[in-house]
């Protein structure tokens, strides 16, 4: 199994944002990110995209979910201040291939449970704003990861 959990792509000034943080919309270059990120991940051939509900992270699938014809399923566990358990748990249960995307603090958790829990990451922590963890899971049970460095 193969899942690929996506950072959001760059949003506005959280200090700037006059709205409410779940609103906090992607800026003309977070758009460009969305773009690259859906060249990239259409050639996977998701069969599911799971956002965290806050506009940021939605919109950076929108462009994935036009190129491939499936709906961004919003997901709270993936907002933005969710423990990492709750991703943990959801991500056995989805199909191979399906794309997720996550926030800032709750990537880093994630990450860091699986590898307390035996998952062996190959290369450097990425958390930048569009990056993408390829995280892969065996039929003996065994997690092994990986950073993609975001879209320049």
């Amino acid at each position: 199994m193969i899942w690929y959990l996506v950072r959001h792509a760059k949003a506005g000034s959280r200090g700037k944002w006059k709205g409410h943080d779940v609103d906090r919309p992607l800026t003309a270059s977070g758009w460009a990110q969305a773009e690259a990120l859906a060249e990239r991940l259409q050639k996977v051939d998701p069969p599911r995209l799971l956002s965290s509900p806050y506009v940021r992270c939605m919109q950076t699938l929108e462009p994935l979910a036009e190129r491939v014809g499936l709906p961004v399923e919003p997901e709270w566990l993936l907002a933005e201040g969710e423990p990492f358990d709750g991703v943990v748990s959801i991500l056995e249960g989805l199909p191979d291939g399906t794309v997720l995307c996550s926030h800032g603090d709750v990537i880093p958790d994630t990450i860091e449970a699986l590898i307390r829990r035996g998952m062996k990451v190959d290369g450097l922590l990425d958390w930048r704003k569009g990056s993408v963890w390829v995280i892969e899971r065996d039929g003996a049970g065994q997690w092994r990861a990986h950073a993609e460095p975001p879209p320049a």
